[in-house]
C-alpha cells in the first residue's frame, strides 16, 4: 500500500488484490513505481463484494482524485458450484451467487468508486469480465450462470460509462477480458491448445491495454490484446 505524494491518496486501487491476477497487477504497478491500495476481503480496510457497507468504507478510504481503479474480482466455481454443461444443471442458488459476485458486486464498486475518479485528467476504471459474456460470440453454450452474469456486467459497464462521461469527460470505463490465466479460477478448465498465461504476463498485457485506452473506447469489452470484443 502506498500514498500519492501529490494528493495524499493512493495512486492506484486494485480490488481483488489477494487473487492471482489482482496480486500480479498490484505487484506490476508497484514495480513500475506506482503506489497501490490493495483491497479485498482480507485486507485493511476489508472489501467484500457481498457487503455494500464495506465497499463504501473502502471507497472512502481511497479518497478522491483517483486515476486508476482496477476490479480484479470474479467467480466461476467453488466447492459448491461448477459451471453448467447443460440447462438441466441450472441451480438458482448458483446463478444468484454468480450474479452477486460477477455483476452486482462490480456495479456497487462503480456506484462508490466512479464519483471518486479525477475530473481534471485522464482516469480509468477497469473491471475484469470475460469473452464468454459476449452474446454474439457464444457458439458453444454451457456455463449459463457465468455467461449471463458477465453479459450483465458488460451491460452495466456500458450503461455506467454513459453516465460517467457526463461528469468525467476524460474518464474511461471498460470491461477487460484477460484471456485464460494460470489461477485457481481457470485451472480446472484449461485444455490442450489453449494459451494459458502466467499471472505476471497477463498483468503486463492488461496494464499495457489500460495505458493505451482513450476516452473514445469507454463502455467497451476489450481483450488482453487491445481488441474490442463484440457484445
Amino acid at each position: 500500500m502506498g500514498d500519492s505524494p501529490a494528493a495524499g491518496h493512493p495512486a492506484a486501487v486494485v480490488i481483488g488484490a489477494t487473487g492471482g491476477i489482482g496480486a500480479a497487477l498490484s505487484d506490476a504497478l508497484e514495480a513500475g513505481g506506482r503506489p497501490v491500495l490493495r483491497l479485498g476481503r482480507r485486507t485493511e480496510p476489508p472489501l467484500d463484494l457481498l457487503d455494500e457497507a464495506s465497499i463504501a468504507a473502502a471507497a472512502e478510504r481511497a479518497g478522491t482524485g483517483l486515476t486508476l481503479v482496477i476490479d480484479a474480482t470474479g467467480f466461476l466455481h467453488d466447492d459448491r458450484f461448477r459451471p453448467e454443461k447443460a440447462l438441466r444443471e441450472i441451480d438458482p442458488a448458483h446463478m444468484a451467487h454468480s450474479f452477486a459476485v460477477n455483476a452486482t458486486g462490480p456495479a456497487l464498486l462503480m456506484k462508490h468508486f466512479l464519483p471518486r475518479l479525477a475530473r481534471d485528467r485522464r482516469a480509468v476504471f477497469a473491471t475484469l469480465s470475460a469473452r464468454v459474456g459476449s452474446i454474439s460470440d457464444n457458439r458453444l453454450g454451457g456455463w449459463v450462470s457465468y455467461r449471463a452474469a458477465k453479459a450483465a456486467l458488460n451491460q452495466v459497464v456500458r450503461t455506467a460509462s454513459i453516465e460517467l462521461a457526463r461528469t468525467h469527460r476524460q474518464a474511461v470505463l471498460v470491461a477487460l477480458h484477460p484471456g485464460t490465466v494460470e489461477t485457481g479460477l481457470s485451472a480446472p478448465f484449461a485444455r490442450a491448445g489453449l494459451e494459458v498465461q502466467d499471472p505476471a504476463v497477463a498483468a503486463s498485457r492488461l496494464l499495457a491495454v489500460i495505458d493505451a485506452l482513450a476516452p473514445e473506447r469507454t463502455g467497451l469489452l476489450i481483450d488482453h490484446r487491445g481488441e474490442t470484443v463484440a457484445p
